[in-house]
């Protein structure tokens, strides 16, 4: 149909004199009915106290928490302890709390999580000591374990990777879970340097407590040196995808694989944010390059959509490495899209 002047006729009083908010197709007026307000206007993404997405702030005390009726509690987790080369993870969270414009809509999974869920930030882990790895780990596991026993599903923003650990042992301390594990590494080594709690080695130390099930446990993207430290997950039976692997496998191979290996049970979703090539994330701590594109993983968490997601995380931006902010800004979309899954979760559902 060619367009004329009575085609710019109906364009003119269809949409000449409304506002941003006047949205006529049904689906996206659902959308716009959630973010606009009636006069037109929405949220500034760089204006008020930034939290993580956008959500809601809710204090929760360290002590005697109340947790009301939240489905999802978001957490920052500003530890790093546990590096094994550069450090600066702890100021992860702070750095993704400030990016601007993610969300609110996912046009691919087709939700707004933040209005759709009852999710807050609840702030960060309240922690005794800034220098002990071990205690710092019992103080993590006491918070996971209040927001597990509350029936809250947890979605953690590190720090670095070790902090994944103690997560696991709240999360898994009923059953083990599966997990969907994107990172250069298999972070499954063993003790060094006088401790097993380092960064390396999370998930030898959460299948040894009997957390994690590495039968349902995938690990995608891995590359690098270190190789010959994660003979564990071989052993154990995980499921190891190299990065160099990833394209002749296309990620639609690679999403049915993993969706395959954990089945509908119970299932943790970690995200290291050195599994993408440093020319995308060079803010962290142990860049590989070689890794994956930000699209090539937006694809992928995408795909993962009604796995029963039982807790996730974001780990390991060190925004100092970070000139661009372009690492706290993958970092935060990736939380993002974790959150977009927990609306499709049977786990979350449940507590609708």
């Amino acid at each position: 149909m060619a367009f004329d002047d009575s085609k710019l006729q109906a364009l003119r009083e269809k949409f000449g004199d409304g506002h941003g908010g006047d949205i006529f197709d049904p689906a996206f007026r659902k959308v716009a009915d959630k973010i606009f307000s009636k006069s037109g206007t929405r949220l500034a993404p760089y204006a008020g106290v930034p939290t993580f997405l956008s959500a809601p702030h809710m204090p929760v005390e360290a002590e005697d928490p109340d947790f009301g009726n939240l489905q999802v509690a978001i957490t920052g987790v500003p530890m790093d302890l546990g590096v094994t080369n550069r450090n600066g993870s702890r100021f992860g969270p702070r750095a993704m709390r400030s990016i601007e414009r993610i969300g609110p809509y996912n046009h691919v999974l087709d939700c707004a999580p933040v209005q759709e869920l009852r999710v807050a930030d609840i702030g960060d882990v309240p922690f005794r000591s800034r220098y002990r790895l071990e205690m710092s780990h019992e103080d993590i596991e006491k918070r996971f374990n209040q927001i597990v026993d509350a029936g809250v599903i947890p979605l953690a923003v590190g720090g670095d990777h070790s902090i994944t650990h103690p997560i696991m042992k709240a999360v898994g301390k009923k059953q083990p879970v599966g997990m969907i594990h994107i990172d250069a590494h298999c972070d499954t080594s063993g003790s060094f340097d006088g401790t097993k709690f380092h960064h390396g080695g999370p998930f030898r130390n959460a299948v040894l407590d009997g957390v994690l099930d590495p039968t349902r446990t995938i690990q995608i993207g891995i590359r690098g040196s270190s190789e010959y430290l994660w003979e564990f997950s071989y052993d154990a039976g995980m499921t190891v995808i190299h990065a160099e692997d990833v394209s002749g496998m296309g990620i639609p191979a690679i999403i049915e694989k993993a969706k395959a290996i954990v089945g509908d049970g119970p299932t943790y979703l970690s995200f290291d944010i050195d599994s993408l090539d440093p020319s995308f994330a060079p803010g962290t701590g142990t860049p590989e390059i070689g890794g994956l594109t930000t699209r090539e993983v937006l694809e992928l968490v995408r795909g993962l959509k009604g796995i029963n997601l039982v807790g996730g995380d974001v780990v390991e931006v060190a925004p100092q490495y970070d000139a661009t902010t372009n690492t706290a800004h993958a970092g935060a979309q990736v939380l993002f899209e974790i959150l977009s899954l927990m609306v499709f979760s049977p786990s979350v559902i449940a507590k609708a």
